[in-house]
């Protein structure tokens, strides 16, 4: 099993990233959280690996965070979830966020990631809330942080990156935490519609 990948960056792709180890390409599926984290290609890279074996399948996972590999394998451990699904999960809501949401029983917030139902988030809530981490730091978010959340995850809905949300959410926020949610995501819009 590998368990670590330390190498070069090959190719990246917002899905996947191949890492050249010593020579050898290998293909690592990612979230978006560590696909945003990966430098350019040529650049180093050290990944945490989850390799998941079917009958018909070798595929590896990679995370930027120790964090990131808990919380995937313990969504896959979830009955009717898989990695595709977890990934999915893992790239719309950041692992600590990912923790409250289960402890506060926030059906809302894990419905909102896409490809996530009702009933999955029931799933995972009933499945996980019992065998998250303890280390885990899962105190809810300041409102500023949550505004924040919320406007981010209102953009990703219209399609948006994350990294281009991000970089625009930075230079309006900066430090203005009581800006208008409307105001802000109206300013958003018309900045990303630009680019």
């Amino acid at each position: 099993m590998i368990a670590r990948l330390n190498g070069k960056v090959l190719e990246k792709h917002p899905n996947r990233v191949i890492v050249d180890v010593a020579g050898v390409g290998y293909d690592v599926l990612v979230p978006l959280s560590t696909f945003y984290v990966c430098g350019e290609p040529g650049t180093p890279i050290a990944l945490k690996i989850h390799t998941h074996v079917r009958e018909d399948q070798l595929a590896l996972y990679g995370f930027a965070t120790g964090l990131e590999l808990v919380m995937f394998e313990k969504l896959i451990a979830v009955s009717g979830i898989g990695p595709k699904l977890a990934l999915s999960v893992l790239s719309g809501i950041e692992p600590r966020d990912l923790a409250g949401a289960i402890l506060r029983n926030d059906i809302a917030r894990l419905t909102a990631i896409p490809g996530v139902g009702k009933k999955t988030a029931e799933r995972i809530c009933v499945e996980l809330r019992d065998r998250l981490p303890k280390t885990i730091d899962a105190s809810p978010a300041s409102p500023a942080d949550s505004a924040r959340e919320d406007l981010a995850s209102a953009l990703a809905n219209l399609g948006y990156h994350r990294q281009a949300i991000d970089k625009v959410l930075d230079k309006l926020l900066g430090g203005n935490s009581d800006a208008r949610f409307e105001d802000v995501l109206r300013a958003a819009l018309k900045d990303l519609s630009r680019a």
